[in-house]
């Protein structure tokens, strides 16, 4: 990287470093904010290194100790390619320092590049914490060579740039498809309530590959999965072979190493050339509105003040994907899950979620209101859309409403939000349940 490519990426980390804000800051307020930030950060790395530590533990416990360094790889590479697909518009493309950037003496490419260094050093701490714990699990397990810890920690480097790299060449595309649209944030949205789904069902996945299976059984699927992997992911397979065959085959773990490490290197220019020659033109297009050529002038809707506001959070739930992940994401997770019991039977429900406990079915009927009221009820929009306001709160504050009237129509936005997912849940579950007509109203006005 030449020199002015390197104070370029220094610069932006420096802007962004919670130590520096921290360092830096005249606001107290913000400084704690800083310390306790930090400090989550590092507690939550704990968790998620010891995680990885029980995970190692529990495939030595079925003979798969070998699968460690493979579902090590597999496991940064699909978190990686998701959030980089996630964060690609805001990191890579879309960022608030566009204009100035590319105002200074810097080609399309290296703007390109270091943003894309920027999102891979900043997320890189959560993936070495991944690494270290699983290399740590599979060192003192396979009693390893110690050549294999500095050898893993090199490759380890390199695990999320491949995902990293096809991800953001995604992102690209869908911003180059979508540029002057809304069809970016609906894809952003989609994938993401994909991946939540998945976070919730996993471990009702790995108990229907897992459940009444023998010890041997469960063995043999695992390394039917890994095979699977190594075919369909070979840059994990290389990383797998260069790290478990350091020993047996050291030319061959050399091979393979220097295999994943070029591979990454070659994607790594090819796709970021590519990304370079169109870097301005989708960023342009993403900060301008595309608008109709058959565009014709119409009378204007009129809506009351009230309407106006629940009008006005509802773009802002549209536009946001943070934003209606935390607010409907409930509302969307009723609805799915309401259907899937109207499909499976609510008694099948019930047996899968209380693990076929000899629990009656019929005592479990009347809290259907509270299980949707669980979902419904997750984050409501009323408890964090005023301070969500946040710069622009001072349109709020000179216009000539009262805070009552701002307050009724937050309110009533969440109603509209949250009932209809309500009623349709309740009457699938209630349906589903063979529940009466009397029950049923009941459950409607609880929910209301």
């Amino acid at each position: 990287m030449r020199s002015k490519n390197a104070i370029l990426l220094r610069t932006l980390l420096k802007s962004s470093s919670l130590a520096n804000i921290r360092k830096y800051s005249s606001e107290p307020k913000k400084r704690s904010k800083m310390l306790g930030t930090i400090i989550a950060y590092v507690f939550l790395m704990l968790l998620l290194g010891a995680y990885c530590v029980f995970g190692c533990v529990g495939l030595y416990a079925f003979g798969l100790q070998e699968v460690i360094p493979l579902t090590c790889a597999t496991t940064i590479a699909g978190v990686a390619f998701f959030f980089t697909l996630l964060k690609s518009n805001g990191y890579l493309l879309n960022f608030r320092e566009y204009d100035m950037l590319m105002a200074l003496p810097f080609s399309s490419k290296d703007v390109a590049t270091c943003k894309f260094l920027y999102m891979y050093l900043k997320s890189l701490p959560w993936y070495l914490v991944i690494s270290v714990s699983m290399m740590i699990g599979y060192g003192v397990i396979s009693a390893a060579s110690p050549l294999m810890y500095p050898w893993w920690l090199l490759l380890s480097l390199m695990l999320p740039i491949i995902p990293m790299l096809i991800a953001s060449f995604f992102g690209f595309l869908i911003a180059k498809i979508s540029a002057g649209r809304e069809k970016k944030q609906t894809i952003q949205i989609i994938l993401t309530l994909i991946f939540v789904f998945f976070c919730f069902s996993f471990q009702y996945i790995i108990e229907a590959l897992l459940k009444g299976r023998s010890r041997e059984e469960i063995t043999g699927t695992g390394f039917e999965i890994s095979t699977a992997v190594r075919t369909y992911y070979f840059p994990a397979g290389w990383f797998s072979d260069a790290v478990t065959k350091l020993e047996e085959a050291p030319l061959m773990a050399l091979v393979e190493g220097v295999l994943f490490l070029g591979v990454s290197a070659l994607l790594f220019v090819g796709i970021l050339t590519f990304v370079g020659k169109y870097y301005r033109q989708i960023n342009s297009a993403l900060k301008s509105h595309a608008t109709k050529r058959n565009f014709r002038m119409s009378k204007q809707k009129h809506r009351s003040v009230i309407n106006a506001i629940v009008f006005k959070e509802y773009r802002r739930l549209v536009s946001s994907t943070n934003y209606f992940v935390n607010v409907a994401m409930g509302q969307v997770m009723a609805v799915v899950g309401s259907i899937a019991i109207g499909i499976v039977g609510i008694d099948r429900a019930i047996d899968v979620v209380l693990k076929d406990a000899p629990v009656p079915h019929e005592i479990v009927y009347p809290l259907i209101p509270l299980i949707v009221y669980f979902f419904i009820g997750m984050m409501p929009s009323t408890a964090c859309s005023p301070s969500l306001e946040g710069k622009n709160f001072w349109i709020l504050q000179s216009l000539p409403i009262k805070k009552k009237t701002i307050y009724r129509g937050k309110i009533r936005f969440q109603l509209y939000l949250s009932i209809p997912f309500m009623v349709l849940a309740v009457l699938c579950m209630s349906l589903s349940a063979r529940v009466g007509v009397v029950n049923t109203l009941l459950y409607l006005i609880m929910g209301i």
